[in-house]
């Protein structure tokens, strides 16, 4: 059995869950995870900045080929959150070695994704490229890059499954050590390979690749040798895989979902011209780093009642669950009072140009005000996805993008309500999935206990 102490909230093997976890334990989780997430786009950042100075073909170069290659997190991510739901609920029945076979099992099918991807981005990397950047030079430096940075998909993935099984057992510091550890490696190299720093061979934007794939290697293999330190079977079971790969369906079509949301949008605000994509985007830089932020927390959260749920303690999730939202919907209305003050100063740190400001202007209210909002929306998706109700996740994200999102941004084009209509719809997205979710969470139906998570599965 396991606990969720009254004085700590850690939870631990043999005794009851209460549901009454400390702040403390949420946040101490929570944090070092908002560091996994957030220690990639800073990486990246540094990387623009290296690649930058080769001049604009090899940076955009860069952008092309990076953004190919982004999709495989962007569409995998099950690989870890999957993997915390399944790993959590048997740390939280007391199994632990059952908790790292499931990172066992999802490191095997990462690596099997892996090479998958590898292969395929090998065959089409030209006619990819050629297709987002028109053939041009630009989409040859963009395959040439690809074609290396490929090689540390496999290594993305394991680091992914690393995260999973990690996080699954309430270990949230360790992961982070490991990806900081490979992107120092990332950093130093970097401007080494690029630029031909110390008498090293100048590679040019090509550096950048093999500098990713270096400190990918060092992650990956400082995943892969926690998993044999812990000591247990390493040989693939096909049948654990296929019930992880399940959970996968439904949260690579969840992810589809957001992609095309996403994806329309911007293609309707550059129908409205320069300034509209611009303020556009900033905003949604800014909305992104927020849904970083949030996330962290929904991570916690799914730990947390993943585990309390392997115990076999359904009320003590249900508990759980609340009170972590209403941590969550504090601090994400901090954020928003934050933002709403900074309502003439935040802009100006990204444009001094007059007509990107009067379109940021007009859709800074809307950011504001769907904040609070996400606070319950991620958290309560952390503890459905902790509880592993992905099947309900996935069909309610489908029908608000189809029902809200998507008609509202359509018909912004068509009526031309500019870039009021696109957030307008972004915001009916987001309202939507709250009150998906907490009628979803008010029903107890997610709350099935048990350690096997493909067994005890809730009705849909």
């Amino acid at each position: 059995m396991a606990e969720v102490s009254e004085s700590t909230g850690d939870v631990t093997a043999g005794t009851k869950v209460s549901g009454d976890v400390a702040a403390r334990t949420v946040f101490g989780l929570a944090l070092p995870a908002l560091g996994v997430l957030a220690a990639e786009p800073i990486y990246l950042l540094f990387d623009i900045a290296v690649v930058g100075r080769l001049g604009a073909l090899a940076l955009a170069g860069l952008a092309v080929g990076g953004l190919i290659l982004a999709q495989v997190s962007t569409q995998l991510t099950f690989l870890s959150y999957g993997t915390t739901a399944r790993a959590s609920r048997m740390h939280g029945a007391g199994d632990e070695r059952g908790a790292v076979r499931e990172g066992v099992q999802a490191t095997w099918l990462a690596l099997i994704i892996g090479v998958t991807v590898v292969a395929l981005v090998q065959l089409l990397a030209g006619p990819v490229t050629s297709a987002i950047a028109g053939g041009s030079d630009i989409a040859h430096a963009a395959a040439s890059w690809l074609r290396i940075a490929v090689f540390g998909a496999p290594l993305i993935l394991i680091a992914m499954a690393g995260n999973g099984w990690m996080r699954g057992m309430q270990n949230t510091v360790r992961p982070l050590r490991f990806v900081i550890a490979g992107l120092v490696v990332s950093a130093i190299a970097c401007p080494l390979l690029v630029h031909g720093l110390w008498g090293i061979p100048r590679l040019g934007l090509e550096g950048s690749a093999v500098a990713n794939v270096i400190g990918q290697a060092v992650s990956a293999s400082l995943f892969v040798g926690a998993l044999v330190f812990e000591r247990v079977p390493l040989r693939p079971q096909w049948g654990v895989m296929r019930a992880q790969m399940i959970l996968g369906r439904d949260l690579i079509l969840r992810s589809l979902a957001f992609q095309a949301c996403f994806l329309s949008a911007a293609a309707v605000a550059s129908r409205f011209g320069a300034a509209a994509v611009a303020a556009h985007q900033v905003v949604l830089q800014l909305w992104n780093l927020v849904a970083l932020t949030l996330d962290s927390l929904a991570i916690a959260a799914q730990a947390l009642v993943g585990a309390a749920l392997g115990a076999g303690h359904a009320r003590g999730a249900t508990r759980l669950s609340w009170r972590i939202t209403r941590w969550s919907t504090l601090f994400a209305s901090a954020l928003a009072l934050m933002f709403a003050l900074g309502h003439s100063v935040v802009p100006r740190l990204f444009t001094s140009d007059t007509a990107v400001l009067d379109d940021m202007a007009v859709v800074w209210w809307f950011f504001v005000a769907i904040i609070p909002v996400a606070g319950v929306v991620f958290a309560l998706d952390g503890v459905l996805l902790g509880a592993g109700d992905v099947v309900f996740l996935r069909n309610a994200t489908l029908a608000c993008a189809l029902v809200g999102f998507l008609p509202l941004i359509w018909l912004s084009m068509l009526r031309d309500w500019g870039l009021v209509g696109i957030w307008t719809g972004l915001t009916v997205f987001i309202v939507l999935r709250m009150l998906a979710v907490v009628w979803r969470v008010g029903t107890g139906r997610w709350a099935v206990t048990g350690a096997d998570l493909q067994v005890r599965r809730p009705e849909s």
